[in-house]
């Protein structure tokens, strides 16, 4: 008897734990969506809803100004007009040809900058050197591309350096058909480029040292070591880099806007630009709704598209 009665108490006991660490986890697992939840209500309502209404406005021929709910449904037509607006297709265009450029270029000049300052600059130097180059990123857009402006009027200090290199008449830039979108991809690489020099540099940090030991040993140049070791190391971050700057590319409208306002006539008219432009200047919020779905879908299948090809790879 005395040993059952000893069972039944450890029993008791273990049940009394059980029942204690079940409580402690429902309060800890409460704590933690109680801290979620604000964040949680903020996708909701600042994302997900809106997303939703945009996808059904796209789906109307709504005139914000009428009214807010003076609207008709015209199923998929705006969708199917878009592919017969000359517009549209500039604008897809350009974003494309901006994409290809800017981020290729940018993630380029931004590795070969972080292994050079990696390589030559000392510690407290090298922070210096990155802080100076992160500048243009913080920096407002409407300021930047307004000193932009003036680097690429007539006489100004852009204009004045291609004529001391040789370029005896460039063009007005921003005014001019051919260069206007070249000139504001040059603004957006010279402002990316801190910021990826940052990422790279914090994962030049990280790499393991060994393996460049060994490869000194072995007698491998520092040109070797970068292409053989550094670039397939860094490939995800690289990864991180080419999505969000394809995103971030897709989106561009603030130097767009002040240094050109899409002209001359619609030489840098962008999706984001038009979208704008639809939705605020023509007040066709319906068409608009449908660029700017056609936009989310185009940066959907990017994303994938590109995480299903660094999944095969790792």
């Amino acid at each position: 008897m005395t040993k059952i009665k000893q069972e039944q108490k450890e029993w008791s006991v273990e049940t009394s734990l059980a029942k204690g660490r079940q409580q402690k986890r429902r309060r800890e697992a409460g704590m933690a969506y109680a801290f979620l939840l604000p964040s949680l209500l903020g996708l909701l309502l600042l994302s997900l809803l809106p997303m939703l209404i945009s996808l059904y406005i796209s789906l109307t021929d709504w005139v914000y100004t009428n009214g807010l709910w003076n609207w008709n449904f015209v199923g998929f037509q705006n969708f199917i007009d878009l592919w017969s607006d000359s517009w549209f297709l500039k604008s897809l265009g350009n974003t494309v040809i901006f994409t290809v450029v800017t981020v290729p270029v940018g993630i380029f000049l931004a590795l070969v900058a972080a292994a050079l300052i990696d390589s030559f600059c000392g510690e407290q130097t090298s922070g210096v050197v990155r802080i100076a180059l992160y500048m243009p990123h913080i920096c407002n857009i409407v300021a930047t591309s307004t000193i932009w402006k003036t680097l690429y009027s007539s006489y100004g200090p852009f204009t004045n350096l291609m004529r001391a290199l040789g370029w005896q008449d460039p063009p007005k830039f921003l005014v001019s058909y051919t260069w206007a979108l070249p000139a504001i991809m040059l603004v957006v690489i010279w402002a990316r480029l801190g910021y990826w020099v940052f990422l790279y540099g914090a994962a030049m940090q990280a790499l393991p040292v060994d393996l460049y030991e060994s490869a000194s040993l072995d007698g491998a140049s520092g040109l070797q070591k970068f292409r053989r070791l550094t670039i397939p190391l860094l490939t995800n971050t690289t990864f991180y880099m080419t999505v969000t700057g394809i995103i971030s590319s897709f989106q561009v409208f603030g130097y767009v806007n002040v240094m050109t306002g899409g002209g001359p006539k619609d030489s840098t008219y962008v999706l984001v630009y038009y979208i704008y432009k639809l939705a605020f200047d023509y007040r066709r919020t319906g068409y608009a709704s449908a660029v700017a779905v056609v936009l989310f879908v185009l940066l959907l299948l990017v994303t994938v598209v590109q995480y299903r090809h660094n999944s095969r790879k790792d």
